[in-house]
């Protein structure tokens, strides 16, 4: 007799699981993460607390849950194989883009700045389980290109910077001021073009 879940709970259970994080961003993000309790998350999610304490047992572990699984819907692509810089960082450059542009991106990030100086910790999980990972991801991308001879990259940590930065200081950054700010979607390939442009004149190998 096997004791692994049905598909069925499965599902169940990965429905209940988005539920939570969807309630639980929506409250930290009018309420406050202080003032939002697992029991409001749990009654606003639909579940109950015995639910939402098997899988969040801390308010903490929620809300690294919320990063993880925020970031990861715009990571889970493998990354573009080396051998042409250009079309490779364009492709990271509009994934990128998209990935910024979700609405719960900017959410996560408005939760974080309001609630960092009371929970630092907040800071630290946005950076060591979203960022960071997301960052290493085209770091690593950018080695691979430079171990196939394709770009002269002396420094991957400070190149990934770069791109990545020219992109999310137009596309991202300004919404966290302006509230309307929603460039277009031929403005932002521009800027991915612009971007990819500026890294092949800096990096790429010569023929």
């Amino acid at each position: 007799m096997t004791t692994e879940p049905s598909a069925y709970h499965q599902r169940v259970a990965e429905e209940k699981r988005a539920a939570i994080l969807r309630a639980a961003t929506r409250l930290f993000l009018d309420s406050g993460y202080d003032r939002t309790s697992l029991a409001k998350i749990a009654d606003t999610a639909g579940v109950s607390k015995a639910t939402l304490f098997k899988q969040f047992p801390t308010k903490a572990a929620l809300f690294d849950a919320i990063v993880t699984a925020s970031w990861h819907k715009g990571g889970e692509e493998e990354p573009p194989p080396a051998g042409d810089l250009t079309t490779g960082l364009t492709e990271i450059g509009r994934r990128y883009v998209a990935l910024l542009t979700r609405p719960d991106m900017a959410d996560l990030f408005r939760i974080v700045i309001a609630e960092l100086p009371r929970f630092p910790e907040l800071g630290e999980a946005q950076f060591q389980r979203g960022k960071l990972p997301y960052f290493d991801s085209v770091r690593r991308y950018l080695e691979s290109e430079r171990d196939a001879g394709t770009a002269v990259i002396p420094d991957t940590e400070l190149a990934a910077t770069q791109f990545l930065g020219m992109i999310s200081n137009y596309v991202f950054w300004p919404r966290m001021l302006l509230l309307q700010w929603a460039p277009g979607t031929e403005a932002m390939d521009h800027v991915v073009q612009e971007a990819v442009l500026t890294m092949t004149s800096r990096y790429a190998a010569s023929d």
